[in-house]
């Protein structure tokens, strides 16, 4: 897989800030990332498929609430120290 920042940089704005924010702020649900990033949750929402299509976002189960999600960046390390 290459390189998440590259994967990135092909992406909308808005795909990059949520990326960064999740880089910067760890694992987030989508309402926390609408009011970390100040974007609209419809924006979030496309931005996070986008990055999850790419491979750079990885979607886990919110324990304290089984309806959302926790969303976080895969950084490149964790690519290098992975099993094939």
């Amino acid at each position: 897989m290459r390189d998440p920042e590259s994967a990135v940089a092909d992406l909308p704005p808005s795909a990059k800030l949520v990326y960064k924010t999740l880089e910067y702020e760890g694992s987030l649900t989508q309402s926390q990332l609408a009011e970390e990033s100040l974007l609209p949750q419809r924006t979030v929402r496309h931005a996070l498929g986008k990055l999850q299509d790419a491979g750079v976002v990885e979607e886990s189960a919110y324990l304290m609430d089984a309806r959302k999600s926790m969303y976080a960046a895969v950084s490149a390390d964790a690519d290098a120290t992975a099993p094939a």
